[in-house]
C-alpha cells in the first residue's frame, strides 16, 4: 500500500519516527509520500525522505500559510522539485473554514503553485475546505492554459466540485474520514469516484481512522482506510490497496514501480 500524504516531521513523531516506520512497513506500507506545509519546513521533510528508500516528498505551502510567504515564486517551487526525491507540488489551494490568511492571499499562493505544477509537470495537491466553487474555477481556468495533474486530497467535497476535478483528470484521495459514521455525505460522495481515480491517505498524524480514533495517527492504520472504502465496493481491503497504490504511481509518475 501507498500512504500518499503522511506529516512525518510533525511535533508528534519527534520521539519515535523508526517506530512509526517499522510499524508502517510491517503493515504493509511499502510507499508514503511526506508533505511540505510551509517552505521553511521543506528541509526538515526532503531529510527524512532522503533517509529512507521508500519515502518521497512534496514541495510547497498549505493556504493556512500563505500569508506568511508572499513572495514564493513558480520558478523556486520549480527549482527545490528538480530532485529525485521531490515527487510533487503543495499542499496548496483554499480554505474558507479557518481563514488564517486572507483569500486573495491564499489564491495568488495556489496559481503560483499550479504554475509550477504546469512547468514541472508534477501533481499538485490540493487542500480545499469550504471553497469548492472558487476552486472548480481556479482548476478549470488555469487547465484551459496549460493542463496539469491535479490531486484533491483527503476529499469532504460536494459532488459537484468532485464532478468537475474528475473532467479535469483529477484524482480524488481518501482518509480516514470514510470510517467515521458522522461521514455520511463523504461517503455519498465517495462513491461516485471511479475507482481508478482514487488514491489512499492516512493524512497523519491527524485524521485517525475507525477503530482508533483518538489516538494518533500513524501510516500503520492506512489498511482501515482501505477498509472503508472495500466496504463501499463489496470488495477486501487487499484488493482497493493493490488499486489505490497503481492509481497512486500514475498519479506521482517521478516514483520508480518495484
Amino acid at each position: 500500500m501507498f500512504d500518499t500524504h503522511v506529516n512525518l516531521h510533525a511535533e508528534a513523531y519527534e520521539a519515535d519516527l523508526p517506530d512509526v516506520l517499522a510499524r508502517a512497513r510491517t503493515a504493509g506500507v511499502t510507499r508514503m509520500l511526506a508533505i511540505c506545509e510551509r517552505l521553511d519546513s521543506f528541509p526538515r521533510v526532503k531529510a527524512i525522505a532522503d533517509s529512507q528508500a521508500d519515502i518521497w516528498c512534496s514541495v510547497g505551502t498549505h493556504p493556512h500559510h500563505s500569508k506568511d510567504f508572499l513572495d514564493t515564486t513558480a520558478a523556486e517551487l520549480i527549482q527545490l522539485a528538480d530532485d529525485p526525491k521531490v515527487v510533487a507540488i503543495g499542499e496548496t489551494g483554499l480554505d474558507l473554514h479557518y481563514g488564517y490568511s486572507p483569500i486573495e492571499v491564499q489564491t495568488k499562493s495556489f496559481r503560483t503553485h499550479i504554475h509550477a505544477a504546469q512547468k514541472s509537470h508534477l501533481p499538485v495537491i490540493v487542500h480545499t475546505r469550504e471553497a469548492d466553487e472558487l476552486t472548480a474555477q481556479i482548476l478549470a481556468e488555469e487547465t484551459a492554459c496549460s493542463p496539469f495533474p491535479i490531486l484533491l486530497h483527503c476529499y469532504t467535497g460536494g459532488h459537484d466540485l468532485a464532478s468537475r476535478g474528475l473532467e479535469l483528470g483529477a484524482y480524488v484521495s481518501v482518509s480516514g474520514i470514510l470510517s467515521f459514521k458522522s461521514a455520511r455525505d463523504v461517503r455519498d460522495v465517495i462513491k461516485t469516484i471511479p475507482l481508478d481515480r482514487i488514491i489512499l491517505e492516512t493524512d497523519c498524524p491527524y485524521l485517525t481512522p475507525m477503530p482508533y480514533r483518538g489516538r494518533r495517527n500513524e501510516p500503520a492504520y492506512l489498511p482501515h482506510v482501505a477498509d472503508a472504502l472495500a466496504q463501499m465496493h463489496d470488495t477486501t481491503g487487499e484488493e482497493i490497496g493493490a488499486i489505490c497504490e497503481a492509481n497512486a504511481l500514475r498519479l506521482f509518475k517521478k516514483i520508480p514501480a518495484r
